[in-house]
Parts: structure tokens; sequence; C-alpha cells
């Protein structure tokens, strides 16, 4: 009789430390789905912008103001452009921020780090991370262009995202978005390093 009691014992024992478990498990996960569903998870990540001028390469008088903006995990680019002729014209980023050269050549071919064919942004055959497009001047001589990606980052360690030391260059003309390794878009018509 005494056995039969210590071992009823230990089975109200062992239920009572069973249901506890599964009742933290439950708190653990239900509190992590409030978090999820409410959005409540930070990240700890200070913005930072950045704005860098272009000015005119291969005996253009162009010019453009670009700003940049890294903030939860995304870069945002705005682009405005003034004194080009009317018609499309392609933008890249390229591999090197230096625009001494006339016609722009010094700043390289188009940034790769990925080392993916020359394409149209997001398509599934492969693009440069530095394939940004194309965009319309009017008549005017003015055209704007603005994307948000988290393939790129301001000052991060990661060399495949970070376009700091990079230069964006317009071109003359379109991006055909086939021919490699550029996209046959002409000459380099103005151009600005991306620094700090």
């Amino acid at each position: 009789m005494k056995k039969l009691g210590i071992l009823l014992l230990g089975i109200v024992f062992i239920s009572f430390i069973s249901c506890n478990e599964t009742k933290k498990e439950e708190t653990v996960e239900k509190t992590v789905e409030e978090i999820i569903d409410n959005k409540t998870v930070e990240v700890d990540e200070t913005p930072i912008a950045l704005g860098i001028e272009l000015e005119g390469k291969s005996g253009s008088s162009s010019s453009a103001r670009i700003k940049f903006l890294q903030e939860d995990g995304l870069v945002k680019m705005e682009a405005r452009l003034n004194g080009l002729e009317p018609g499309t014209h392609a933008i890249h980023i390229h591999e090197k921020a230096d625009c001494s050269a006339d016609d722009a050549t010094s700043s390289g071919g188009h940034w790769n780090p990925t080392f993916e064919p020359h394409g149209k942004w997001g398509d599934e055959e492969g693009y440069h991370r530095g394939d940004i497009g194309n965009f319309e001047v009017g008549e005017d001589g003015t055209g704007s262009i603005s994307m948000q990606t988290d393939e790129w980052c301001l000052g991060c360690d990661d060399e495949k995202k970070n376009i700091i030391g990079k230069a964006i260059i317009v071109h003359q003309g379109a991006d055909d978005f086939t021919s490699q390794p550029s996209g046959d878009a002409g000459a380099r018509v103005s151009c600005g390093g991306i620094i700090q």
C-alpha cells in the first residue's frame, strides 16, 4: 500500500512538472508571435545620408545631384540631372570613384562584385549591382530617377554591397540591357565619386 501511494505521488509530481514546462513553452512562443505580429523587433541602425555632385564629361555640360539614404537595411537613391540631351539615358555605378579622365574612363567598368552578366535590374538572367537602368530627359534637359534596394550599403563591411568608393556614371544614350559587358549606352557624359 505504501508503495502504491509513493507511485501515485510520483505520477502527480511528474504531471505537474510536465504541465509547467508546456505552459512555459507556450508563453515563450506566444511572446515571440506577439513581437512579430506587432512588429516591435527593432533594428539598431543609425540612418546614413550622403549627397554627391556629378560633373560633365566627354564635352558635356551636364550636372547632377544624387542623394543616398541608408535606413532600415535599405539604400534609397534619388537623382536630379540637368544639361542633358532630350531622350533616354543610362545611369550605372562604376568600379572606382575616379572621374579624372576627360571621358570618365578612369572610373573603370560597371561595378559587378557578384560576376553576373550585364542586364536589367532584377532580371532572373542576372545583372550587375551597378546596373541602375534608364531614365528620360525632357526638352528642358532635365531628368530624374529614384530607386531603393537592400543590395547596396553605405560603408558596410560587405564588399558585394558597399558602394562607397565607386562612381555614378550617366551615359549619352540608353542601356539596351543585353550588350555585354555594359549595355552599349554610349559616351560617359557625367561622373561623380560616391565618397563620404
